[in-house]
């Protein structure tokens, strides 16, 4: 848990995940809200120079980060 993803988290209502590079942002999204059943209101991706594909994903404001990161044990 990096102080970036923390500050994710607490200022943009946003979780971090590491993803399948095959995998879509509506794939992600439908996962991300059947697994921790949460209300997802964007899904940004990103591929690093090491080839690892990141997802960020924006909460709706109904559903907080923090509590799913609790629930994760990682917050």
């Amino acid at each position: 848990m990096t102080e970036d993803a923390v500050n994710l988290i607490e200022n943009e209502n946003k979780l971090t995940f590491i993803v399948e590079l095959k995998a879509s942002k509506r794939m992600i999204k439908r996962a991300v809200e059947q697994l921790y059943n949460v209300k997802v209101l964007q899904v940004n991706t990103l591929i690093t120079s090491s080839g690892i594909k990141k997802a960020y994903v924006r909460l709706q404001s109904e559903n907080k980060a923090s509590d799913v990161a609790i629930r994760l044990g990682i917050f």
